[in-house]
């Protein structure tokens, strides 16, 4: 394996982790960052979000509807699984599993496939999607 192959796949999990990390404690400027600018996210189910403005609108709608009238007080997002396959120098895709924690423990559970480019030298999403494969039945999160 050649260093830039190591140095991608490194900075790809830094992404990722990232994007859990930022995005459960509310730091959003610092999620819009991990993003290009035309970003595309779909969720399945919930619709298709294109550039980083409509993307954005994911996360600041979901922190209204989960609020501390709804009793989340934590979200412990966590991956696993992250298949990457590189297809050059600035490009690669990744499919990885994911599930969340909250206040009620196991909230939600899903998948990711995502597509990564590198801009200005960074690694971002080019675009993600998200489906969701199942909810507890006292679920925080909307759906």
């Amino acid at each position: 394996m050649e260093l830039w192959q190591l140095i991608a796949r490194e900075s790809i999990r830094d992404l990722v982790a990232r994007y859990n990390a930022n995005g459960d404690t509310g730091r959003f400027a610092q999620v819009r960052e991990l993003f290009s600018p035309t970003a595309t996210m779909v969720i399945n189910p919930g619709g298709t979000f294109t550039g980083i403005e409509e993307v954005m609108t994911i996360f600041t709608g979901t922190a209204d509807s989960t609020s501390v009238a709804t009793g989340l007080t934590h979200v412990r997002h966590s991956t696993t699984t992250h298949q990457i396959d590189l297809i050059d120098e600035a490009h690669a895709t990744g499919r990885l599993y994911f599930f969340v924690l909250t206040d009620i423990g196991l909230d939600h559970w899903g998948r990711y496939v995502d597509h990564y480019e590198v801009i200005d030298g960074v690694w971002k999403f080019s675009s993600r999607n998200v489906t969701v494969d199942g909810w507890a039945t006292n679920s925080l999160f909307p759906h």
